[in-house]
């Protein structure tokens, strides 16, 4: 009698290799954070669709189920600099100051502290604003309100009106100029000089700079 094959079924293999878990959609704010990051380190003109998608590690199906276009996520972003470094200038014209040091402490303590204010946000659109004169006019409507509340401050602290626009024309400079040169130093330094600077850009009307933010 012949033997029966004996027929051997092999088990399945078995690798360590993860099953791949298909990746959620990201948030329209993952988008923006990661648009806001390239635009203040390489500029507007960087802020790419497919860029993106490769840094973010997803298809360009996901941008498209967020925004409509990227003129879309550009309006996004500027909405990031209007909510962080023009409300809160907006806030302090709406206020009632009779107090001209009080108020100029206020104005600094934006840049200072940096909550919500963005230096690097804000010298990107500066930038951005050289490619469209609609951005180029709103830059320009902020930085006049800015200076105009360093004006105000002059005048209510005793300074006649050409005097003040110079002090808060050089004020605004300054803090400008710091941005444009990506000047940085420790939180404590700066606030260790702070008094010196007050000093300095209050003049002889103002004999304690040291007043902190109501």
């Amino acid at each position: 009698m012949k033997a029966r094959p004996c027929w051997h079924v092999s088990e399945p293999v078995k690798t360590d290799k993860p099953t791949r878990v298909p990746r959620k959609n990201l948030s329209r704010d993952a988008w923006v954070a990661a648009a806001r990051k390239v635009l203040e380190k390489r500029g507007i003109a960087e802020v790419k669709i497919d860029g993106l998608a490769r840094k973010l590690k997803v298809t360009r199906g996901s941008f498209y189920f967020h925004f409509k276009s990227l003129k879309d996520l550009h309006e996004e972003l500027l909405n990031e600099w209007r909510r962080a470094n023009c409300a809160p200038f907006h806030a302090l014209s709406d206020a009632n100051y009779d107090d001209g040091l009080q108020l100029f402490t206020d104005i600094v303590h934006v840049w200072v502290d940096e909550a919500p204010f963005s230096p690097a946000l804000d010298l990107a659109t500066r930038d951005w604003s050289r490619t469209s004169k609609a951005l180029a006019t709103e830059v320009e409507e902020n930085d006049n309100l800015r200076m105009d509340l360093l004006t105000q401050a002059f005048q209510k602290m005793g300074y006649d009106q050409d005097e003040s626009i110079v002090r808060a024309r050089i004020t605004y400079f300054h803090q400008i100029g710091q941005y444009a040169l990506s000047f940085k130093e420790p939180r404590d330094i700066r606030e260790q000089y702070q008094p010196l600077f007050g000093s300095v850009l209050l003049g002889p009307r103002v004999r304690d700079p040291n007043l902190k933010k109501r």
